[in-house]
């Protein structure tokens, strides 16, 4: 057993109209975070609450309307501090902050989308499920540095135009023309969009 410091409590019994985003409940005896949920009635009937869920273990989309007297069981899950290491041929490898030695991999499902955002040696939380990792808490803002970007074209900055610009991880996103290589930029992991582009090196602190 890893001597890793867990963070873990005890959930009970969410009734219909508590299931609601980002809570974590079980179906099918697997984790799935509720991505949406909506309470009506249809007409003289009594109130649902219809839900979009995504398994926590496949990636899996699945909707399903609880009714009144219907309830769900909320997930017993861990928090643990982890450190990624580097991914490799779909494999991603994290390890305790402090046991580098304890190292493990997860599937790319696991990670997400967003694992393209992720920098070597970045510290984060993840979420377990009887003693396996079902997901990473990856920042909902990243700071990155621009590494490839088509030069500007005249005129182009003053109209507002955008360009592909790489940034550290490898990954590309759409920028402002004025973005150069070496700035770093803030990205949203969630969208995959430029945010704005951060001043450094004794620079002024505007954000554009």
């Amino acid at each position: 057993m890893h001597l890793w410091q867990l963070h873990s409590k005890v959930f009970g019994m969410l009734s219909y109209n508590e299931i609601t985003p980002k809570k974590i409940i079980i179906m099918n005896g697997e984790p799935y975070e509720v991505l949406s949920s909506h309470v009506f009635r249809k007409q003289q009937r009594k109130p649902v609450n219809q839900t979009k869920l995504r398994s926590l273990k496949t990636g899996s989309m699945l909707e399903n309307t609880f009714h009144q007297n219907e309830s769900a069981e909320e997930a017993e899950v861990e928090t643990r501090p982890i450190k990624f290491i580097y991914s490799r041929g779909g494999e991603w490898w994290f390890c305790p902050p402090d046991k580098p030695r304890e190292r493990f991999a997860v599937a790319e499902a696991v990670v997400g989308p967003q694992g393209k955002f992720l920098k070597e040696n970045e510290e984060m939380d993840s979420l377990w499920f009887d003693d396996e990792m079902i997901q990473v808490r990856i920042p909902i803002k990243v700071e990155l540095e621009v590494v490839e970007a088509p030069p500007n074209v005249k005129g182009s900055t003053a109209q507002g135009g955008v360009k592909p610009v790489v940034v550290e991880t490898g990954a590309t996103i759409t920028a402002p023309m004025f973005i150069e290589v070496g700035d770093t930029i803030r990205v949203n992991t969630e969208t995959g969009e430029y945010a704005e582009r951060v001043q450094l090196h004794n620079e002024d602190t505007r954000l554009y």
